[in-house]
């Protein structure tokens, strides 16, 4: 059986596609209460978290909430600056470094319903304690 006890919640509260995620902080502490839901903002501060990551963070292009395990798919965003550096960036740099040994990213559609995002991360993080 998975032993998650922390999920790192990404996201912005400010910008429409990116706040889902953090909105569904109190609900999932709610029904999971011994799991930290951490909301999480500063990708430079990651490696402080251990090698086997939980992330919930909004993810586009897909229709309904998924789990992904392959960060390889993840697109990276065009680097600038040292302040374009993103998620999926930042996540290959440290499993490309070794600093990280798992990444499990619940992914949470940017167009979907509240209510719905929360019984589909529910049912996704059920499904991930009882492996």
């Amino acid at each position: 059986m998975t032993k998650i006890t922390k999920i790192l919640v990404f996201g912005n509260p400010l910008v429409r596609k990116d706040s889902l995620p953090p909105s569904l902080i109190t609900t999932l502490q709610k029904k999971f209460p011994n799991i930290e839901f951490k909301e999480f903002d500063a990708v430079e501060d990651l490696q402080k978290e251990g090698r086997n990551l939980y992330i919930l963070d909004s993810v586009e292009g897909i229709s309904k909430v998924e789990l992904i395990t392959n960060i390889d798919i993840l697109e990276v965003n065009r680097i600038l600056s040292v302040h374009d550096f993103d998620l999926a960036y930042t996540l290959k740099l440290m499993k490309n470094t070794n600093m990280i040994d798992r990444v499990t990213i619940i992914g949470v559609p940017i167009n979907i319903d509240k209510q719905e995002a929360i019984d589909q991360v529910t049912e996704l993080i059920n499904s991930l304690c009882k492996k």
